[in-house]
């Protein structure tokens, strides 16, 4: 079986000849006994895919379980207009909301169970997390660890604390390894690259590579058609290199990748790598050996520069370089997510002072900085933490920001018509504000994003014309059941960017059965663009509004949205 040679092949490169064999044989019986999935095609991507990414427990009510709450809320807010749900962590878990995992195989009780999962997934296409960097140091498998118990033995990364570790890329400020106590009574220093309680999962390993395997089939065992692979740049340490990208972590993706092509090739991997662009497209690796989908990291930092200088230029350029060589790759699209919005991935795009100014932005608006320590010994900002709703607030002192919500809702719209599948964090779709109070409960900066809402509350909210919930989850949804609609959406058709006026960024989409124009005024000023020679028509119909618009002049209020027909 040529695939099996494939898998081989790639575990030789990892481990060498007689590593590879020995991993073969521990891999092979569990593909060989992996159950027939229903669909044995490859996915195609369709305009229609539209991800919410959500905490199992954002939503809750007194006396039920939140996986029911969220069912409840799904069928009567979501259905028709996202077609899957990205679950956060929601196994047992010790810190970092979920993600230092406890138990890999288990749903979080206070949340509800595996069933509750199973019924959500009959109307929603179910996307995980694959927390495969790092377990929780309260997991059982880190206890037998410390037990010394067989096949956990080589679990963690156990690094001799004088050995210079200082070209190592770091993404937190927190020491890189801990001293732990084995129940020996031996000390020994193992790797924890996001916190003391996540404790590196050792690669090198084939005992530990074969459980996570397990993970990953039993994942797609429970429904998961999407799997996100969590902080996997960092996967594969080797000292003497940054461990950040290096090959064998490339390898076990598509290691991962193979087996899936054999088992279950519907389900689609998705790497989870907030770095620079050129970087975060590695993980498409040749376009068919390694992820089908990235998160498109730049985009939210250069959006939110965009929206915050009025001006598209830059956006403009770099969107230009979008375009994939493969019709099996696409671009994770996002905004905002759980965390904050990384700015990592504007190097090399903007100069360190616009980078600050963002900074001084989010200051403004009530959010936080978070920052990584540089090999030089330097601090400099990572993320900025804020939910993307305030970030694109404009005010001076107390005065209201009247534009406030058509300027976030110019920024989706722009999200909404780049390639790539679109996805929305719950609380962009539901307006939410920053939460300070979270911030207070945990003292992580993080948290300003996090927010758990009452069930009744929201639903009040949600149903009443007047509050900024409404108005922006409303309008928000009305625009994603108009794209769903369009063919030129679909994540592969064509596009091009068009440079007008840089107050304007227009971007045309196009398949055989559809030619569409987006164009957005990321401006406080009303502005005017002729779109007549790109066209060849002099007048098109508006999608959101219905009307037909000549294309000799096309007239944009305030942060106005329009797409072309």
């Amino acid at each position: 079986m040529k695939q099996l040679e494939d898998i081989r092949m790639i575990l030789v490169s990892i481990y060498g000849e007689d590593g590879g064999q020995k991993a073969l044989k521990a891999i092979v019986p569990l593909i060989e006994s992996f159950p027939v999935q229903k669909s044995l095609k490859s996915y195609q991507f369709s305009e229609k895919d539209i991800v919410l990414i959500t905490y199992g427990d954002t939503i809750e009510k007194d006396g039920e379980m939140p996986l029911s709450t969220f069912s409840k809320f799904a069928d009567k807010y979501l259905k028709g207009v996202f077609s899957a749900i990205h679950f956060l962590p929601f196994y047992p878990y010790s810190s970092d909301d979920g993600f230092s995992v406890i138990d890999f195989h288990a749903i979080r009780p206070d949340i509800g169970d595996w069933d509750d999962v199973a019924k959500i997934g009959e109307n929603f296409t179910l996307m995980f997390d694959f927390v495969l960097n790092h377990i929780s140091s309260k997991s059982g498998w880190f206890k037998n660890y410390l037990n010394g118990a067989d096949g956990f033995k080589d679990l963690a990364i156990e690094v001799d604390p004088s050995v210079d570790l200082s070209g190592v890329t770091r993404p937190r400020t927190c020491p890189l390894l801990t001293e732990i106590e084995k129940t020996s009574g031996e000390h020994v220093h193992v790797w924890t690259t996001f916190s003391d309680d996540q404790i590196d999962i050792n690669f090198e390993s084939i005992e530990i590579l074969e459980k996570m395997i397990e993970v990953l089939l039993f994942y797609v065992k429970r429904g998961a058609s999407i799997l996100r692979m969590d902080a996997i740049a960092y996967l594969w340490k080797e000292i003497g290199t940054s461990c950040i990208h290096l090959r064998r972590t490339h390898d076990i993706i598509k290691l991962f990748r193979k087996i899936l092509d054999i088992v279950a090739p519907h389900v689609l991997l998705i790497t989870e790598t907030n770095v620079p662009h050129d970087e975060n497209i590695s993980y498409f690796g040749n376009g068919i050996d390694e992820a089908q989908m990235v998160y498109n990291f730049t985009l939210p930092p250069l959006l939110f520069y965009t929206f915050l200088k009025e001006d598209s230029s830059i956006l403009s350029e770099w969107a230009k370089g979008l375009n994939l060589d493969s019709v099996r790759n696409t671009f994770f699209n996002f905004t905002a997510s759980h965390d904050g919005i990384g700015v990592r991935p504007l190097e090399g795009i903007l100069p360190k002072e616009d980078v600050e100014l963002l900074a001084e932005n989010v200051k403004k608006n009530g959010g936080r900085t978070s920052y990584k320590n540089n090999p030089d010994g330097t601090r400099s900002p990572y993320e900025l933490n804020i939910t993307y709703v305030d970030a694109l607030i404009k005010k001076e002192g107390n005065e209201t920001d009247a534009l406030h919500v058509k300027r976030f809702l110019a920024s989706q719209v722009i999200q909404y018509s780049l390639p790539g599948v679109p996805a929305t964090y719950i609380h962009s779709l539901l307006g939410s504000h920053n939460w300070e109070e979270g911030i207070r409960q945990t003292g992580r900066a993080r948290s300003i994003n996090r927010e758990k809402l009452n069930f009744d509350r929201l639903e009040k909210e949600l149903e009443s014309p007047e509050t900024f919930r409404f108005r922006i989850y409303t309008k928000y949804s009305e625009m994603i059941k108009i794209r769903r609609k369009q063919p030129a959406f679909n994540p592969t058709a064509y596009f091009e960017i068009i440079m007008s006026d840089p107050k304007v960024f227009v971007i045309k989409r196009a398949c055989e059965a559809q030619t569409l124009y987006s164009i957005t005024n990321i401006s406080s000023e009303k502005v005017s663009i002729s779109l007549k020679k790109e066209t060849g028509r002099s007048d098109m119909e508006d999608l959101f509004t219905g009307k037909n618009m000549m294309t000799d002049s096309v007239g944009l209020e305030p942060y106005q949205c329009i797409w072309l027909v």
